[in-house]
């Protein structure tokens, strides 16, 4: 069956539907990542996006099991392809994709030129969209308005993303206190293997407050969706946190949100960085191992990022392909956060050392 994805400045692609036959909206984005279709689509950071991946080909090694997704379904408004492959050879895979898609109600679409709908966004900076069936929905081909279209970073999608209850897990000498804002479960295995008490609590929750008994060490601001800014809530809860000195690691929105609280800013990037090869460079470093300059390659899923560094802050890792900030720390206490995903799930393992090297500081 056909299908069209709409873009807000008029232009439509046509393309062959191989998921669900379901209109849906949502930000255009596109990604970069050569591997790693099932972790991204379940992704929460993608809540209210349309993805196009620009790899060609996608469904050669079919699903896996859910216990190796990052959340309990997809989250992705609909995927863009250029090439499905609907015969998938691997041994985890339980089931094809298009299966998966049309089980969840996600509109999927294979576009040959992906590269295009790439470069386009490239050059006039990330749209809002949508994928119709119906044709009647797209003609006449007049440039529609912008309000007709579903922007997702107007609404709070944290909230959608995030837990709505307190769980406890894993066991160890150090307990962290999770802020659920949309987390991928790599970043919580990553912290129950360093043997750490984990309590994950949803993105409003005031840890503060006396009915919440529970004592942490540390705590840690995770990935999710949309614009930092309409997070007040949990922007307001790390305020208190840097007052009271409490070691915090920003992962992603995390970052972000860490550098609002201090007093930072924050603002939209043109297309974002998504993928598993965006290439950080390390500005400051006491680690021997780890030298001043030294570049890694890391998955990213953003649309956002720091523009201003707080009063007590300092940059710690710089993007080194448009400058933009990919982390920072603080100059005396044990405040940090990084704008890409140390948890490596999908990409790089290169990265992993900053949980350890925080976790030391707790």
């Amino acid at each position: 069956m056909k299908g069209h994805l709409v873009l807000e400045d008029g232009s439509v692609f046509e393309g062959e539907s191989f998921g669900a036959v379901f209109k849906n909206e949502g930000e255009v984005v596109f990604s970069t990542g050569m591997v790693g279709y099932p972790e991204s689509l379940t992704d929460p950071s993608y809540l209210g996006q349309i993805l196009i991946l620009t790899y060609p080909i996608i469904g050669n090694y079919g699903v896996p099991d859910k216990k190796y997704w990052e959340s309990d379904k997809i989250q992705v408004s609909g995927l863009i392809v250029s090439d499905y492959i609907n015969t998938p050879s691997h041994f985890k895979s339980k089931r094809t994709l298009s299966s998966w898609l049309k089980d969840e109600k996600i509109p999927a679409l294979e576009i040959k030129d992906t590269r295009f709908l790439t470069q386009k966004i490239r050059t006039k900076g990330t749209m809002l969209g949508r994928i119709v069936f119906d044709p009647s929905t797209i003609s006449g081909q007049e440039k529609p308005k912008k309000s007709v279209f579903y922007d997702p970073n107007k609404e709070n999608l944290v909230a959608k993303a995030s837990t709505r209850e307190v769980l406890t897990e894993g066991s160890g000498k150090k307990t962290v206190l999770l802020i659920d804002c949309g987390v991928k479960k790599s970043i919580k295995k990553n912290l129950i293997e360093r043997n750490i008490r984990l309590i994950t609590v949803p993105w409003d929750f005031d840890p503060f407050n006396p009915i919440f008994s529970q004592k942490f060490d540390a705590i840690v601001i995770s990935s999710g969706p949309g614009d930092p800014k309409i997070v007040s809530k949990t922007i307001k809860t790390i305020k208190k946190a840097l007052d009271l000195k409490i070691p915090i690691l920003g992962i992603c929105l995390g970052n972000q949100i860490l550098a609002l609280a201090a007093g930072g800013d924050t603002y939209k990037l043109k297309f974002g960085h998504r993928g598993q090869n965006q290439p950080c460079v390390l500005l400051d470093s006491k680690r021997p191992a780890l030298p001043r300059g030294r570049c890694f390659i890391t998955t990213q899923n953003h649309g956002f990022a720091v523009s201003k560094i707080p009063n007590g802050f300092r940059s710690w890792f710089t993007n080194a392909n448009d400058g933009s900030n990919e982390g920072i720390i603080h100059n005396k206490y044990p405040f940090m956060s990084i704008q890409f995903h140390p948890e490596a799930s999908p990409g790089p393992t290169d990265t992993e050392w900053i949980f350890d090297y925080f976790l030391e500081k707790i």
